[in-house]
């Protein structure tokens, strides 16, 4: 499968975001640390929620006064699976937990990507956002969506491999989710991640040096 590279744009503002999103099991981590070991700032939104929610945060507090301690483990940590489990199942519970985690974490998102851009003046910064066209607030931020991209079908093998779910759960994941179809059509480019992690580290370097070559302006 040909890649898909970007339709570049431009913002008056001197920071650059590529916002990188793709299904479960697609290879989102993958990517993310090949493209940090390039020397780009990642600012991960997964990353962000896990540290907004530690042990006697506000945010943890408030999901705990919300949906109940049974949610919660032994040593007050959250049960992020149960929990998972019980938003798939309650389109009403999946939406109160959006509208409390959704602002916080997109509020520090931004405040990372702002500071990154004043300490480190990088070329472009890249955005993890598993849910970007669900969550159009983060798309105002991108200048340009980069999709990491497989078949469903290995989706679902390397989501069981990485996190001992079952297929069934993979599948409830996947459609919690925008379709696949969806997201190549809006996405500004497309990697395949298909074959192996050199295969797809070879692609992103290429993604690099064309960003670098023919996007960024210098500063």
């Amino acid at each position: 499968m040909a890649n898909h590279w970007p339709r570049f744009t431009y913002r008056s503002s001197a920071m650059y975001v590529v916002a990188l999103t793709g299904g479960i099991g697609s290879g989102k981590s993958e990517a993310s640390r090949h493209f940090s070991s390039l020397g780009i700032p990642v600012v991960d939104t997964d990353v962000i929620a896990h540290e907004l929610t530690a042990i006697g945060s506000p945010l943890l507090k408030e999901i705990q006064r919300i949906f109940g301690a049974h949610f919660f483990n032994a040593d007050g940590t959250l049960n992020r699976a149960k929990l998972r489990q019980h938003i798939l199942s309650d389109a009403d519970e999946k939406a109160k937990l959006e509208q409390l985690l959704h602002p916080a974490i997109y509020q520090q998102a931004w405040k990372t990507l702002q500071n990154n851009e004043q300490n480190l003046h990088p070329n472009y910064q890249l955005l993890v956002v598993p849910l970007l066209f669900e969550n159009k607030r983060y798309q105002s931020i991108a200048n340009t969506t980069l999709v990491i991209d497989c078949d469903e079908s290995l989706q679902i093998q390397r989501a069981m491999s990485r996190s001992q779910l079952t297929a069934d759960e993979v599948k409830k994941l996947m459609l919690a989710q925008t379709s696949r179809e969806n997201r190549r059509n809006l996405a500004d480019a497309i990697i395949d991640n298909s074959s192996t992690v050199q295969e797809l580290t070879e692609k992103i370097n290429e993604f690099h040096k064309k960003l670098i070559k023919t996007c960024i302006v210098s500063k």
